[in-house]
């Protein structure tokens, strides 16, 4: 991958092909950070995806991360940490009040980053995203709504949210609910990782290519005769993708398709705390289903409350639906001190010892939970 020595959060090149047409690289310029998106690089990325999705001239977008660890590992949550943190303390209580947090940054973040999440979405003209290394959270918000998204052999995926007391969001409550039965619930619950083969066969991603192929690709592009009509170019773009799609070398590389039938198991319960013994309690000599429970174990028990909650009440929802849920629900997050307290733990302090709001699944409040779903009153 390319790995710019230009000190700018995000790199945007136009290159001109033979017949006066141009292809739009856009990419991810923080490879020390593994490409965390923080709101410099939203920014950046907002303005010049809607000049080049609105520009005859631009037959194709390509967004990538620099460096080969990572296409993005994540939002920038370690900023929106500090901010709050100074809130926090100035009100002395668990809870900001819906004045407190009209100006934090949090409201800023989320607000741009969901935009630019939609924005790809709804995009006609062809968007691929290469989702090369790690693809965390908000990492994976931009890979979502793309026309053409490509993983590879070296693809990480997670919403490992519930580390952080936090939740799966950049549109995660509609497509963890397009996922095959009780699938995106166990990893919106247990934060598990996933490999490009299991990011096909659930449908967040449409090709699975060399990992060493992508730059040879990216000038190959160059070369395709791209035209003005945006579904021809739909069309030529999957033509080359196909070409070198690779396949599971075996059943073993695909590591959820094996655990499906019991996470179809663990995952059939009709509330959270029975489903959560369910998966903890589960014997299996499978080390990635053990390392699940584990996560499930460690991370919050509110979180996971309100995780169930999140995917039952955004089941029939669309895709823009879902982000206006979540950006209530990403406002109620920063106001209450389980997310703060998840960030210093995992990410600030890196004590790896959260001292979470409840100690354990079964005392949690549902009243609690209630309110993070009740509607913010905003000026």
């Amino acid at each position: 991958m390319l790995d710019p020595i230009i000190e700018l959060p995000v790199i945007l090149e136009e290159q001109l092909i033979n017949n006066g047409l141009k292809v739009a690289f856009a990419t991810l310029n923080a490879s020390k950070s593994l490409n965390a998106l923080s709101l410099p690089m939203i920014e950046l990325l907002l303005p010049q995806l809607k000049l080049w999705l609105s520009n005859s001239e631009i037959a194709v977008i390509i967004i990538q991360g620099a460096g080969d660890k990572a296409f993005c590992a994540g939002g920038d949550v370690v900023s929106i940490y500090h901010d709050l943190v100074l809130k926090h303390q100035q009100n002395s209580s668990n809870t900001l009040n819906d004045d407190e947090i009209e100006d934090c940054l949090g409201v800023e973040f989320f607000t741009k980053e969901y935009e630019l999440d939609k924005l790809i979405h709804n995009a006609t003209k062809p968007i691929l995203v290469w989702a090369d290394g790690y693809v965390m959270g908000g990492g994976i918000g931009l890979v979502a709504g793309a026309s053409h998204r490509v993983v590879t052999q070296k693809t990480i995926m997670a919403m490992p949210e519930v580390t952080i007391g936090l939740y799966p969001d950049v549109g995660a409550s509609w497509f963890l609910n397009q996922m095959p039965q009780g699938v995106g619930l166990f990893l919106g619950l247990t934060g598990m990782t996933f490999n490009g083969f299991d990011a096909k066969f659930l449908k967040l991603a449409d090709h699975v290519i060399d990992s060493e192929k992508i730059e040879l690709l990216n000038k190959a592009l160059l070369e395709v005769n791209w035209t003005t009509h945006e579904k021809h170019n739909h069309q030529l773009l999957s033509e080359v993708l196909n070409k070198q799609s690779l396949e599971p070398v075996s059943q073993s590389t695909a590591l959820i398709k094996q655990e499906m039938e019991t996470i179809k198991k663990v995952t059939s319960f009709d509330n959270i705390i029975d489903i959560f013994h369910a998966i903890v309690n589960e014997s299996s000599c499978s080390q990635w289903f053990n390392q699940a429970q584990k996560k499930l174990s460690h991370g919050s028990p509110l979180s996971a409350h309100i995780i169930y909650y999140q995917l039952m009440v955004c089941q029939d929802l669309t895709v823009s639906e879902c982000f206006e849920q979540e950006f209530n629900l990403s406002m109620r997050c920063c106001q209450f001190s389980e997310f703060t307290e998840g960030v210093r733990a995992l990410l600030v302090d890196k004590d790896k010892k959260p001292q979470w709001f409840y100690k354990n699944i079964q005392t949690v409040e549902s009243k609690l939970v209630d309110w993070f779903f009740t509607t913010i009153k905003r000026k």
